[in-house]
């Protein structure tokens, strides 16, 4: 069975029907597939143009579940997104970026998903929808382990929800990997700062991807980070402590080890790099 929707409602009676493999960009989903055909009862979300829209408002900034990676990219937006939208820029090719959604990043739940740790550092919250009615949860708590989220069968994710509480933050986004681009990353860092009139850190927020199960942040490092001078040099304060809550895996891409000495130097160049 295969359904192309032309409205949330719609999907949403569909999967209350029964469960159904969710389509949209098909970038994450059509490569997991090998050379084995897609099989099973198919939602194809192509056609539901409401779910694909960036909306600015005075409180919150609303990124439709269907919006590329190109349109986050050349959005305008404010510059705490700056780490967000180089992380869109990252993500694939530009053929990927054109058709992979925010969404279906999230849904992937990659420990290595480039959107997760710039949405984490600016927390975002996931709208779900279904025919029961709308939830949101901090993304934190959407994504639940390896390939894992807190999405049930019934629900759509409808939008991904910013609040506007670090608009005027500087932002930047770095990943380590074994070439330029179309590359998965061994480690990567958002961080975005947001500086008080005397030039000191009032905001800090540090998260990262591929070395953990789940990409996290780091609230030591923020604590240590508050009323700080923003100059270059802040990797400095970076203490193995810090890296505490990370717990990297060996891979054919890096051993752990490296993986954890890797991203302390990665964070500090990144801290650097929200400056500029």
């Amino acid at each position: 069975m295969y359904l192309r929707p032309r409205t949330v409602d719609e999907a949403c009676a569909a999967l209350a029907a029964g469960p159904m493999r969710i389509l949209s960009g098909g970038t994450d989903v059509f490569p997991s597939l090998g050379d084995r055909p897609l099989t099973g009862p198919v939602l194809d979300l192509s056609a539901v143009t409401e779910l694909d829209a960036i909306s600015v408002g005075p409180d919150m900034i609303r990124i439709g579940a269907r919006t590329s990676w190109t349109r986050i990219a050349r959005a305008g937006l404010p510059t705490s997104f700056r780490a967000l939208q180089q992380a869109a820029r990252e993500v694939g090719s530009i053929q990927i970026q054109n058709a992979g959604t925010i969404a279906g990043n999230l849904c992937n739940a990659s420990p290595a998903a480039d959107g997760v740790p710039p949405l984490l550092a600016l927390d975002a919250k996931v709208e779900l929808v279904s025919v029961a009615g709308i939830r949101q949860l901090p993304l934190a708590d959407f994504i639940t382990g390896y390939r894992k989220t807190a999405r049930q069968q019934t629900e759509l994710v409808s939008a991904v929800l910013v609040p506007r509480t670090i608009d005027a933050g500087c932002s930047a986004f770095l990943k380590l990997g074994a070439r330029k681009y179309m590359v998965i990353s061994i480690a990567m860092v958002a961080v975005i700062l947001e500086a008080d009139p005397r030039g000191h850190i009032r905001q800090a927020r540090v998260a990262v991807g591929a070395c953990s199960e789940v990409a996290q942040r780091l609230p030591a490092l923020e604590a240590t980070l508050l009323d700080q001078r923003v100059q270059p040099g802040l990797g400095a304060l970076i203490a193995d402590a810090h890296l505490a809550g990370l717990s990297p895996i060996g891979d054919v891409r890096a051993s752990a080890d490296y993986r954890l000495d890797a991203v302390k130097t990665l964070i500090g160049r990144t801290l650097d790099a929200a400056q500029l």
